[in-house]
């Protein structure tokens, strides 16, 4: 596992710099294959992370935001990733950019995540930045314990590019991502805040079985080294 850890000392510093970054990657992709591709995750930690990489300067038509996962919910649902990065991102400099979203109103998640795994089948890969965060049960984007399709999503040889999930933990029924798509990113990013994530995270890399600590997973495959960038 190969991590290149950013601390900050506020969640302000935290956002900043990671934007910059961020914004520094989908430009530098850019200019050496003419478009990017961002995946973003959702929960409250990167409201203030999208607010701020929306006035970067950017050729942002020529940037393509997807979601690393999603609650089969309507994209106006309060809960909606969709909504939050309508909301937070898709703003400002970011408004010209173009969005992939993973929701769409079929009968069952699993036929809306066939039409959504084709319309990420389209964009180039590997993605430019896919930013994940984790909660304190150590999942990332839905990759959840206990989750009914957790073995398929984190199996590294997957070939499917959506997967279904339900779990507990998890609320909604979701739409993910699978591991081998977010891995293989040019930057992987693991973006956490407060003591208490920093803990759980340890104690993920120190697990041997990613069932039961799911965001383990994400270190162990990682093509280039994950950027965690935490602040208390």
């Amino acid at each position: 596992m190969s991590i290149e850890r950013h601390d900050f000392s506020n969640s302000s510093d935290l956002a900043e710099a990671l934007a910059t970054a961020i914004a520094e990657k989908l430009d530098e992709a850019i200019q050496a294959r003419g478009h990017s591709v961002l995946a973003v995750s959702g929960g409250t930690t990167p409201k203030r992370l999208f607010e701020i990489l929306s006035r970067k300067n950017i050729d942002w038509n020529l940037v393509t935001i997807t979601l690393v996962d999603e609650r089969f919910i309507s994209p106006d649902h309060e809960r909606s990733n969709e909504k939050l990065v309508r909301d937070h991102l898709l703003n400002n400099q970011a408004g010209v950019a173009k969005f992939i979203g993973l929701y769409n109103p079929s009968a069952t998640a699993e036929t809306a995540g066939i039409a959504a795994a084709n319309r990420i089948s389209a964009l180039p890969r590997p993605f430019d930045v896919v930013v994940l965060g984790m909660g304190l049960d150590a999942h990332t984007a839905s990759f959840f314990p206990g989750g009914d399709r957790l073995d398929q999503a984190l199996d590294p040889n997957e070939k499917a590019l959506v997967v279904p999930m339900q779990a507990e933990g998890a609320g909604e029924r979701r739409l993910t991502l699978t591991l081998p798509l977010l891995v293989e990113a040019r930057m992987l990013v693991m973006h956490i805040e407060g003591n208490e994530k920093l803990t759980v995270l340890d104690e993920a890399l120190a697990c041997e079985d990613s069932m039961k600590k799911p965001v383990r997973a994400v270190f162990q495959h990682a093509k280039t080294p994950v950027q965690l960038y935490w602040a208390p």
